[in-house]
This record gives structure tokens, sequence and C-alpha cells, in this order.
């Protein structure tokens, strides 16, 4: 898998928010295999630069970060959080978030086309947390962004994917954009149905860090994208309306 010209080897990106301790988000990356972690601008610039000693544990973890415009509402606030996270982190990646609904934290869509737009011309690699929504992502990919990041449903739902018909539509479209479902999955059945339907990969904050136990859950939520991309590198047989034998019957033995 590639983004942006970087091949990885993990299909599994994790978030760094709401982790009990520092020690336990070390051990879910560690089980998770991840090899890229969102961090937040907000948090790592928090009150008097008390984000430096989060920032000093993740580069520690040996993985490449991708920061996010979290919290962001209007383009303005997420060109210059951008701004601000190119200069701290040293990398043109950028997740790139602009909320529309404080209650779904739907994303607004005709701010997520412009600053994607802005941002591209600047130079950096946008990763748009968007909708499944076919138009929204031709003008994201027209913008220029070169990953798609369709929500499966509402950010810390745990509902899985509310819109398998939309997820499908985006695959059959851009066939060549890498897809990373984010937001909405709870548990690893839901990355695994991702993975099938031909998702590239699978962002997870929530379900993992508020998991009973967040390095066994990482650990599954791994080997639910592993099984899911090979169920769909296997082709799936179509489903059928009538039932039809697993068993042959010919040459059933007959009773006089």
């Amino acid at each position: 898998m590639s983004f942006y010209g970087v091949e990885l080897s993990s299909r599994l990106l994790l978030g760094t928010a709401r982790y009990p301790s520092p020690a336990v988000l070390e051990a879910a990356i560690g089980a998770s295999g991840a090899e890229v972690v969102t961090v937040s601008l907000r948090r790592e610039a928090g009150g008097e630069r008390s984000g430096q000693g989060f920032w000093s544990f993740i580069r520690r973890q040996n993985v490449r970060v991708l920061p996010n415009t979290a919290g962001c509402h209007t383009v303005k606030e997420a060109v210059t959080t951008a701004h601000m996270a190119r200069e701290l982190f040293d990398t043109p990646w950028l997740k790139l978030e602009v909320i529309r609904d404080d209650e779904t934290l739907q994303p607004e869509v005709y701010g997520l086309v412009e600053a994607a737009r802005i941002l591209v011309e600047e130079g950096f690699e946008v990763f748009p947390y968007t909708t499944e929504d076919l138009a929204v992502a031709d003008k994201l990919v027209e913008a220029g962004c070169r990953v798609l990041m369709p929500w499966g449903a509402p950010i810390g739902s745990a509902r899985g994917l509310n819109n398998v018909y939309g997820l499908k539509s985006l695959r059959a479209h851009f066939p060549d954009v890498p897809l990373v479902v984010d937001a909405g999955l709870g548990v690893p059945s839901h990355a695994a149905a991702a993975m099938e339907l031909g998702c590239d990969a699978v962002l997870l904050n929530t379900a993992i860090a508020e998991a009973g136990d967040p390095a066994a859950m990482a650990r599954a939520f791994a080997l639910a994208v592993e099984a899911g991309r090979a169920a769909f590198l296997a082709r799936p047989m179509e489903p059928r309306d009538m039932a039809v034998p697993s068993t042959p019957v010919f040459g059933k033995a007959t009773l006089a």
C-alpha cells in the first residue's frame, strides 16, 4: 500500500487520543503493527507547551505522523492549523478535517473541498476526512487529493459501516485512489467488512482507546484488517436468492 509515494506494510492507522496513559498507547501501537499515527496539533501545542512531552513520546515510537486539523470548523481555521502542523511536525502529510455539525461531527464538505484545494496548491499531501458522497469525493480528487478518507459512521459512534453502497460506489469510481475508512468502527468485524469491500486501510482511535484492554483490541483489529484484505483478494462468491447444495447429488443412492 502506498500513500503519496510512501510504501507501508500495515493497513491499519491509529489515532492517539483518549488512551488512559502513554504506556497503554505504546502497547496498543505495538500490538496493532501500525506504521502511521494521527496527532492533533491542539494536543501537541497545549497550554505552556505541555504537549512537548507527548510529541517526544510519539517520536520514540518509530512511526510516521499524520497531523490532523481536528476541531476546525472553517476553511481559515483548517488552513492556519495546517501551516502550524507542517512547521511543528515537519511533514507535508495532513489529515484534513473541517467539521459542520458538533453532534454528528459530519464534515463540512464545501469548506473541505476549498481547504483541500488551497493546501494542495501549497504543497500539502492531503488526506481529507469526508463522507461517502461520490460527488464530493470527485471534487476532492480534482483538487489534488490522492487519498480519500470516507467515514464509516459518525466519529466515536461504533456503528460500523452505515452506507455500504456508498463505499462500494467510491471503490468502483476511484479504483486507483487509496480509500481509508475513518471513523465509526467499533469492533474488528467492522474493519474486516470495510476491507472486504476493497478499501485499502482503516483508521481507528476510540474503538481501541476505550476498549477494556486496548492492546488486545489493537491486535484483534490488526488481524481483522489482514483477514478482510485476504478475503477481498480471494474474490468472494456473489450472494444468491436460492439454495444450492454444496454436496453433489449425482450418483445419489435411490431406494426401490
